[in-house]
């Protein structure tokens, strides 16, 4: 049995299958998904499974090399951004790039996967770009 936090199994095997340069998009239960990009739904209620404690799980088996915020998220402080400025100050995203919500939507196209929250709060999204471990 594993022995990391992550127990979804498409979850965890989309993450095993990640090349570098890969994209994970972590969304709110609002974003919109992209056809013929997968999807994994986790959103039960609003706000089952928060943003926080999916990105901290996620992180758990993801090498992130960099990650990407719609700039609106930093207008309207959440505890989204609390989370990811957590995580952000441990080391654990890389480097942060910013982009307008409308091109935020537009790099969803990219994504090698969408993990949907049960997060309701406007612009609590994030992409995560694969790192390497070597």
């Amino acid at each position: 049995m594993k022995k990391t936090p992550l127990l979804n199994i498409a979850l965890s095997r989309a993450i095993a299958s990640l090349g570098h340069g890969d994209i994970v998009i972590i969304a709110d239960a609002g974003l919109p998904v992209p056809k013929g990009v997968d999807l994994i739904d986790l959103a039960l209620t609003q706000g089952v499974p928060d943003f926080c404690r999916t990105l901290s799980t996620v992180l758990s088996e993801m090498q992130v090399q960099s990650h990407v915020l719609a700039h609106e998220l930093l207008l309207a402080p959440c505890p989204a951004l609390s989370g990811i400025d957590l995580h952000n100050s441990r080391g654990d995203l890389g480097g942060r790039n910013l982009l307008a919500h409308s091109e935020f939507k537009e790099l969803c196209q990219q994504a090698k996967v969408i993990v949907r929250t049960g997060e309701c709060r406007p612009y609590s999204n994030i992409a995560l770009i694969a790192g390497v471990t070597f």
